[in-house]
């Protein structure tokens, strides 16, 4: 018996869905409900340490480092998740935030035994990952006790590199091994040890926090729009547009024409029509800035 796991709160027995095998569907559906209820609530009291996990990510990004999330499970997969719907979302470059899963892609869509044991696979992804003292790893196992998650983070502290925990269990053993550890300690599950549900919740609200918080405080975001998102299908180009509309009030035919010659950059359409300047004008003024599109146009205006 593995006095670790078994002593894990998301292991124990839930009181309230003991008899949840003999209840209707409606039943089934509201315990369901009632606990996961209580998550958003969980991950508030988190909020101090999610912050300054930002402050250090946010710091990372903008000194020339990356981000990596490395998991096993429903972990991993959530931190590929969050990864890979930056760059559309963000037009943020693929290399900058990175999600990586014990077993590789095909554990995304398949269990891949063992290699969530194995700390030697997570110090080699970390290798491999060429992670050095600029970046920032971020481990992410419920229980956090996972072995691939526990070498990573290791051989990430021997980089250097600034590093993150999530679990959702107290006193576990990756908290020891970082510098900023977010515990969401969201009880027994539904099923016992079914993480993929509350904890896997709270993970996601939590990985939601600190890449979007990240992405607004580098610029990414004008109020609350996504001007840099990456205009890659008919939705995103149809958004592009209505967030152009939205900020200049110019109508979709200009809309289009600009978000056109700016090489579908919305951010650079608005840049363009606010100021009345041309592509590259618009462009260096942005560079100038180091992205951040109220900062450009305020520059603009104190010209004027």
């Amino acid at each position: 018996m593995n006095e670790y796991l078994s002593g894990l709160m998301t292991e124990q027995v839930n009181q309230n869905t003991r008899e949840i095998d003999e209840c209707s569907t409606e039943q089934i559906l509201e315990m369901i409900n009632f606990e996961d209820s209580q998550v958003a609530d969980i991950v508030k009291n988190e909020i101090p340490k999610i912050a300054k996990a930002v402050e250090v990510i946010y710091k990372a990004l903008s000194n020339g480092g990356r981000m990596f999330y490395l998991g096993a499970g429903t972990s991993g997969r959530l931190g590929v998740l969050d990864a890979s719907e930056c760059p559309p979302t963000f037009g943020s470059e693929p290399s900058l935030i990175q999600g990586y899963i014990a077993g590789g892609d095909i554990a995304l869509r398949t269990a891949v035994e063992g290699y969530e044991d194995s700390e030697e696979e997570g110090r080699n992804q970390v290798t491999r990952c060429k992670v050095t003292e600029k970046d920032v790893v971020i481990g992410i196992t419920a229980s956090g006790g996972a072995a691939y998650v526990l070498g990573a983070v290791k051989q990430a502290r021997e980089l250097s590199a600034a590093t993150i925990g999530i679990v959702n269990n107290p006193n576990t053993k990756l908290e020891a091994l970082c510098d900023i550890c977010i515990a969401a300690v969201v009880g027994p599950e539904v099923i016992i040890g079914s993480t993929r549900m509350k904890a896997g919740t709270a993970q996601k609200l939590i990985l939601n926090m600190l890449t979007t918080t990240t992405m607004i405080k580098l610029g990414k975001v004008y109020g609350n729009m996504m001007v840099d998102l990456k205009a890659s299908n008919i939705k995103l180009n149809e958004r592009a547009i209505r967030i152009i509309r939205t900020v200049t009030g110019v109508d979709e035919e200009v809309a289009s024409r600009y978000l056109e010659e700016a090489n579908h950059s919305s951010k650079t359409a608005i840049m363009m029509i606010l100021s009345g300047y041309s592509l590259k004008e618009a462009q260096d003024t942005l560079d100038a800035n180091q992205g951040y599109l109220k900062k450009a146009l305020d520059q603009v205006k104190r010209r004027d």
